[in-house]
């Protein structure tokens, strides 16, 4: 199993990034995915989940209206567009999916 995110970077606040993460080594139709996120000296935390169809997400109150889960089977992708980004969404991204995790990617929101 391999989950790789992408798209990380240094972003001014009100800026927006799309986060990708491409999945290999399971069944990705069949299951559902979710992002997290870890600041620094702060615990992971669940950012956003979608289902295995796309069709049913949910987000962290912190996130919501500003962020959009989204997956694309066709290429074993999930997405996640982050817009209005907020100095305190500067965080490692990781996405997960069947009980493995990516290694992460860096979103810095910063002037």
């Amino acid at each position: 199993v391999q989950l790789v995110e992408s798209g990380g970077g240094l972003v001014q606040p009100g800026g927006s990034l799309r986060l990708s993460c491409a999945a290999s080594g399971f069944t990705f139709h069949k299951h559902g995915m979710s992002w997290y996120r870890q600041a620094p000296g702060k615990e992971r935390e669940v950012v956003a989940n979608i289902n295995n169809v796309g069709g049913w997400t949910t987000y962290a109150d912190s996130v919501e209206g500003r962020f959009t889960i989204s997956r694309d089977n066709a290429k074993n992708t999930v997405y996640l567009q982050m817009n209005s980004l907020k100095p305190e969404d500067t965080a490692v991204y990781y996405c997960k999916g069947s009980g493995y995790w990516g290694q992460g990617t860096q979103v810095t929101v910063s002037s």
